[in-house]
């Protein structure tokens, strides 16, 4: 901060230190254990202390000096169109500094991360319930929010419009119109069938991203007009930029700071909560603080696309898949987001990773009166990859064929082609992941006796009975893309600065609990063998490093560090060499310490700097990819990743409640950079792969939320989680990406979803073509078999 807004606010942002210890440059510890710092070590996270202890820097956490507390008004309504705005009540309550509406926005009405399409505050029309109407600043909470809700609006109610397939001829809701994408893949012969087709309809639900911690904000005026905020961004450049525009101010005048960020599985902040702080700030000239509560944050982020999908499968009578049809119905809510790209995601893994000759796949996005959809980790993947899963179990019983071998007999290998008509160039090792899950031993089957009443689907003091319970048994095989698509230019900056034996990493690139963080330690301490490492706090005055999503951070802000981190390596590499007459790559670090391919030389790394500060920043920027063109085709990815997921679930068929006992999962990681961190994303994404399968559903009634909390939204616990057995990480190498590394989290998340449904299926019988898994369709009316 500069200035006044220094002496304003006081904040302690976290610096992830490096842990204590340890051999540097990933060699093995002496008594043959893994390394125990560098690429390949089990580094634990930098935050882990704070957190645990209670006094990592959150948002919501944050004072200053002069505090004023901020609430939104929202809109009732999912449709309606707003007659009058009268503040004079609220503005006259006693302690109340500010009230804002549309009128009082300086510079352009709407924002939007990838469409500029949302207002900040809603003028002629609210377009869904929830929607930002106006903003108070008071120097209480209790004040503001009684203030905003002393705000008298008149509204004209009227029809709204739910049903997305309805969307399309119904009145624009926007002046955009309702469709926001349209794809039309079409790859191979329209003319071809197979012997055997197997059709199907499917719903995925509105999944909830629930960020941990409240979403919360300070903003802070600046003397130079501008405004600094303080929240826990995603993407703080992006977040910048938009709210520079609606406040009329350039960029540079406006900063963002990126506080303790307590995890994130989407868009950790919608950029609609911090613009209204930052116009507060600016109008009272005094820093302003708004942390949301929980049915706030239901109200105001995006969720992931509930989707309608329609599937013909045709297939030759050995199972081996000849062409699929399908029509993909996204509905993003009111506005666009990220719907476009999720779409995209959406067609061009809609038959999976498997070959089909021939596809013909009809996808769209629309507007509609529901909750924002947008970015939920996993994007338009998971919602393909439950039906065209479900699709596989149908053939699979119509040709009296193992579901496992089905799916081994069309699985995708490298050197294959998409549907989009790119080459599958990077690992693609779909039938050693689905081999591994299938042979792995199957769990043991549940004892019928009163001791083991915690195993019955409903847990202790459930109502089931034992003799109605079913096992089932179910695969599913997912995909996702690795970093932006469709020519999204993905570049991050990184600093790696060196001295008196300490490295410190300067890149703005968020730490979302993906570990980039102890990622960039491990880069430093590999390549320039310096043991204590730190991570410095992210905010705009740094060059961009991007969204956290699709794994990008790994990629592309790791490669930036270690580009860095090389450059650095050679400074200190140089005068050594040019002392001793041979080249820089004659010469190793390890351990702390520089030799030289024949022992002649011995030195430290501390000797070698002897007091100098060294420095070098890099960007890294993977090769362009292209849109999909009118008829679905273009090398639109950078990379892929897969998972195999075998699902083992116990079934009450009378009660229709469902235990998911084990699940075996089978990953393509290309490389393992550190081992227990790779192993808590891959659990940590499974089960959330199983809420989406079981219990999450942000449920809606004629576009209202029903139940905005944590009581109505029901997010799986540790006594859901179930057994999760990660029976093989293939480690092939993706030679375009730095270090051979995969994004690992997305994957499993949407993978988990269809083999859960898969073994429901298998014990049921029954179709199982919505999720979450209703339990009336888990209901078997007589015993099967």
């Amino acid at each position: 901060m500069s200035g006044d807004a220094a002496n304003a606010t006081s904040t302690t942002l976290p610096r992830i230190d490096a842990a204590a210890g340890g051999p540097a440059g990933g060699a093995p510890s002496p008594d043959g254990e893994p390394p125990l710092t560098g690429l390949g070590a089990s580094l634990p996270a930098g935050d882990t202390r704070a957190k645990s202890e209670g006094t990592f820097p959150y948002a919501a956490d944050l004072w200053a000096e002069g505090l004023l507390w901020a609430s939104v008004l929202r809109s009732p309504h999912p449709h309606a169109r707003i007659l009058s705005i009268d503040t004079s009540a609220a503005a006259a309550m006693p302690g109340v500094r500010a009230v804002v509406t549309h009128e009082d926005v300086p510079g352009d009405s709407n924002y939007g991360r990838r469409v500029v399409d949302r207002p900040v505050f809603a003028a002629e029309l609210v377009r869904h319930h929830g929607e930002p109407v106006a903003a108070v600043a008071a120097d209480h909470p209790d004040t503001a929010r009684l203030a905003a809700a002393a705000i008298a609006v008149e509204y004209e109610v009227l029809e709204p419009v739910t049903d997305p397939e309805k969307a399309f001829g119904a009145e624009p809701l926007h002046p955009d119109g309702n469709l926001i994408r349209h794809i039309p893949l079409r790859y191979g012969d329209p003319e071809a069938t197979g012997e055997v087709v197997v059709e199907g309809l499917y719903r995925i639900g509105r999944q909830d991203p629930a960020p941990i911690g409240a979403e919360a904000g300070l903003a802070v005026p600046r003397p130079d007009g501008g405004v600094e905020i303080y929240t826990a961004s995603t993407d703080p450049h992006t977040d910048r930029d938009l709210a520079a525009a609606c406040f009329g101010l350039e960029p540079d005048r406006v900063k963002v700071v990126v506080t303790g960020v307590p995890g994130a599985t989407g868009d950790r902040e919608d950029p609609g909560f911090q613009i209204p702080l930052g116009l507060l700030a600016l109008r009272t000239g005094c820093p302003v603080k708004l942390a949301a509560t929980r049915e706030e944050s239901f109200l105001g982020h995006a969720h992931r696309h509930p989707t309608l999908l329609r599937y013909r499968h045709h297939a030759d009578a050995d199972g081996r898949l000849v062409k699929v049809e399908a029509q993909i119905l996204l509905d993003a809510g009111a506005y666009a987001d990220a719907s476009s790209e999720s779409l995209a995601a959406a067609v061009a893994f809609a038959c999976g990773p498997y070959v089909v000759p021939h596809a013909f796949i009809e996808g769209w996005a629309v507007r509609t009166n529901n909750p924002p959809s947008g970015h939920v980790r996993g994007e338009g993947a998971m919602q393909v990859c439950a039906a065209y899963e479900g699709q596989m179990d149908k053939l699979a019983a119509k040709l009296g064929i193992d579901p496992a071998e089905l799916r081994l007999r069309n699985a995708l290998s490298t050197g294959d082609i998409l549907p989009t008509g790119q080459t599958v160039t990077c690992p693609a090792p779909v039938a050693e992941l689905l081999q591994a899950v299938r042979d792995h031993p199957l769990p043991a089957l549940p004892k019928d006796s009163p001791e083991d009443d915690w195993l019955l689907p409903g847990g202790p003091e459930g109502a089931g009975e034992p003799g109605a319970i079913r096992r089932g048994v179910g695969y599913g095989v997912g995909m996702v893309h690795m970093l932006g698509a469709e020519g999204t230019d993905e570049v991050s900056t990184a600093t790696v600065r060196v001295h008196d034996g300490v490295a410190t990493v300067i890149c703005a690139a968020v730490e979302t609990g993906q570990g980039f963080s102890t990622l960039a330690r491990q880069i430093v301490q590999e390549i320039l063998g310096v043991d204590e490492v730190h991570v410095a706090p992210v905010d705009t005055d740094q060059p961009p490093a991007g969204p956290a999503t699709h794994g990008r951070h790994t990629w592309v802000s790791g490669g930036a560090v270690e580009r860095a981190a090389k450059m650095v390596r050679t400074q200190l590499l140089q005068p050594l060499a040019h002392k001793f007459g041979m080249s820089t790559e004659l010469l190793q670090i390890a351990d702390g310490k520089i030799t030289s391919y024949d022992g002649v030389l011995s030195t430290t790394v501390m000797e070698a700097m002897d007091g100098k500060e060294l420095w070098a920043t890099a960007q890294c920027r993977p090769h362009p990819t292209e849109p999909l063109d009118e008829s679905g085709q273009g090398d639109a990815f950078v990379g892929l990743a897969f998972c195999a997921v075998r699902a083992v679930v116990d079934v009450d068929i009378e009660l229709g409640s469902v235990r998911v006992v084990e699940m075996a999962v089978a990953q393509d990681v290309g490389r393992v950079l550190n081992p227990a961190q790779l192993t808590t994303r891959i659990e940590a994404g499974i089960t959330q792969g199983i809420g989406a399968a079981l219990t999450e559903n942000l449920r809606t009634a004629r576009g209202l939320i029903r139940h905005p909390d944590l009581t109505g939204y029901a997010l799986p616990t540790s006594l859901d989680a179930p057994d999760i057995r990660i029976v093989k990480l293939v480690e092939e190498r993706d030679v375009v990406a730095p270090f051979g590394a995969k994004p690992a989290s997305a994957v499993p998340v949407v993978t988990a979803p269809a083999a859960v449904a898969s073994a429901v299926r298998s014990a049921t019988g029954r179709p199982v073509n919505r999720l979450p898994i209703r339990p009336q369709a888990a209901v078997v009316t007589a015993p099967k078999g």
